[in-house]
């Protein structure tokens, strides 16, 4: 499902160049449970990036379901991730001004266009917060409105609106506490097991505990797994 190839990503900073990924090579099995774990700087959220193809390698290949996604454009690119890709992020990224209904339908309204009616998006939404456990009395709440773990189930919802065969975590669990972050991280294991392919990028160890493989990356490489 993922393959990356000598992968290569650096900066620029004050004249001296900054490896933030420096040859990287892994695979991702279709219906794995991966997590992505180092300290601060390690290059794990560049890794992420780059799978989620919101960034391009400087140098090494990149294979999303066997698709090369170095020389696609924007468009391709964005395709890509409409198809293939959900993204949970830390701090939720909801839009404020929106229902939880209708945070989770946004994806549809960009996948779908017309192809799909109001009532159908609907009622695809309710089914992803159903899947995401969430109650249907909160669907037309607010994220204001919403408990931190509330709202990252809306987030979760969001990311399988489009029936992405790929969720990719960033931090999760970080805005939330302990016991609410275990029930995020027991959702996406049910999530994984129904068959979709998950990555987390993550710094807690209980977290990574939770995964079938822990990906251990320091100053831009892989240094065990």
């Amino acid at each position: 499902m993922i393959e990356l190839k000598n992968v290569v990503k650096s900066y620029n900073l004050g004249g001296e160049t900054i490896y933030a990924l420096n040859n990287v090579s892994l695979k991702i099995d279709e219906g794995e449970f991966v997590a992505i774990m180092g300290p601060s700087g390690s290059g794990k959220s560049t890794l992420l990036n780059i799978i989620g193809c919101l960034d391009k390698p400087d140098e090494g290949e990149v294979y999303i379901d066997n698709v090369k996604t170095n020389d696609l454009n924007d468009n391709q690119l964005t395709e890509i991730r409409r198809m293939k890709i959900g993204f949970v992020f830390q701090q939720f990224n909801l839009i404020p001004l929106l229902s939880a209904l209708e945070n989770v339908e946004l994806p549809l309204i960009f996948k779908y266009r017309s192809e799909m009616s109001s009532e159908e998006k609907q009622k695809r939404a309710l089914e992803c917060l159903k899947m995401a456990e969430l109650d249907e009395q909160f669907a037309n709440h607010r994220p204001n409105q919403l408990s931190g773990g509330q709202q990252q189930r809306v987030a979760i919802a969001r990311a399988l609106a489009n029936n992405a065969p790929v969720l990719l975590c960033d931090e999760p669990t970080g805005a939330l506490d302990s016991k609410t972050g275990g029930k995020v991280m027991e959702l996406l294991k049910k999530l994984n097991k129904s068959g979709k392919t998950v990555v987390v990028v993550t710094h807690d160890i209980n977290v990574g505990k939770v995964a079938d493989r822990i990906i251990d990356i320091r100053d831009g490489k892989i240094v065990e797994e």
